[in-house]
């Protein structure tokens, strides 16, 4: 689903990622929630301005602890996050039942507009091995700070390493620069079903590792 970087520099100081675990679910959910709040995709799901805060808190919360922090590669920083998924874990990092269920619970009338976008957005992906960005944000406190692009480079390079293309989908304009700076390149332009937000695909070729 879509990623926001919040147009952090590509040159600015950065702390280490980490790994992020299961008990950092509350810091990972609250740094994801305010870098999606003016996303278009997330206000499409989430349209009450004034609940979508809380609402985006609990959706990543169960996206992190039932989903990606099983099956992906999921990195922060002090003021940032990303959910990365590998060809071999792509098969087992889909919602259970039970992960199913809470997200329909969540999303309420918008459930269906949801499970719409998230299988338009599968028809469109990859068919050979490659890594997906599944997420990447940071709080908007640290824009410029260059915690988004250090996630992307760590991700990058396990690619890299592979020898495996990277795939993401972006529902935010002004972020495509970004990626594009790091390699990627727009695909498609898809327009989900319900009158939902545009999505653009955008995949990156494999680049050689330094000193390769």
């Amino acid at each position: 689903m879509p990623t926001t970087n919040r147009n952090d520099s590509a040159n600015s100081p950065v702390n280490a990622p980490v790994t992020a675990a299961i008990e950092d679910a509350g810091v990972v959910s609250r740094l994801l929630a305010g870098a999606f709040v003016d996303d278009p995709m997330m206000r499409w799901f989430f349209p009450d301005d004034a609940s979508r805060p809380a609402q985006l808190g609990r959706y990543f919360t169960t996206l992190f602890t039932r989903q990606y922090a099983r099956h992906g590669v999921c990195e922060r920083t002090e003021a940032a996050a990303a959910f990365w998924v590998a060809p071999e874990g792509q098969a087992k990092a889909v919602p259970d039942e039970e992960t199913v269920q809470e997200l329909q619970n969540l999303l309420g009338d918008r459930a269906s507009l949801f499970q719409d976008a998230v299988e338009a957005a599968a028809r469109h992906a990859p068919q050979e091995p490659h890594w997906y960005l599944a997420v990447v944000g940071a709080d908007p406190a640290a824009q410029g700070r260059g915690h988004g692009a250090a996630l992307l480079r760590s991700g990058l390079a396990r690619a890299d390493a592979a020898g495996l293309p990277a795939y993401l989908e972006s529902s935010k304009p002004s972020n495509l620069p970004f990626y594009e700076y790091f390699g990627f390149t727009v695909q498609e332009e898809l327009k989900l079903p319900g009158g939902g937000p545009a999505l653009w695909a955008m995949r990156r070729e494999p680049r050689r590792p330094a000193g390769a």
